[in-house]
């Protein structure tokens, strides 16, 4: 790939490019429409409960890193239904390793909901 270097106009038609690949997520990706759904509950429920500064970087940035895992895993499996429309044991591995990852992260950030959720809901009761 050749580099013809720095221009503003590059930088933003690859903004373009970009935002186009977050709306894909959303508007195709039946998984990431999970992931946004818990995303809104979490946003609300943080705002009714009162997160701290600290409390909401750790949620945006959950949010965020279980998003883009989703992202990354979505354009895997495109890039491997692509390449091999008909069942491969290797893409099929790649791909289970793949959506792995998601549900890791997505783990993690339930685990930090939970730290950071529970206690304000049990002073609730």
């Amino acid at each position: 790939m050749k580099n013809d270097g720095f221009t503003f106009r590059k930088r933003l038609r690859s903004f373009r490019y970009a935002f186009n690949g977050i709306r894909l997520l959303i508007t195709r990706e039946h998984n990431a429409w999970i992931h946004c759904f818990v995303a809104v509950c979490v946003v609300v429920a943080g705002i009714l409960l009162g997160l701290s500064e600290m409390e909401w970087i750790a949620v945006v940035i959950v949010i965020g890193a279980v998003l883009a895992a989703e992202a990354v895993n979505s354009a895997l499996e495109a890039i491997a239904d692509f390449v091999s429309p008909e069942y491969s044991e290797a893409i099929k591995r790649t791909k289970d390793l793949a959506a792995g990852a998601v549900l890791i992260i997505a783990i993690a950030a339930a685990i930090v909901g939970g730290i950071i959720f529970f206690p304000k809901l049990i002073a609730l009761c």
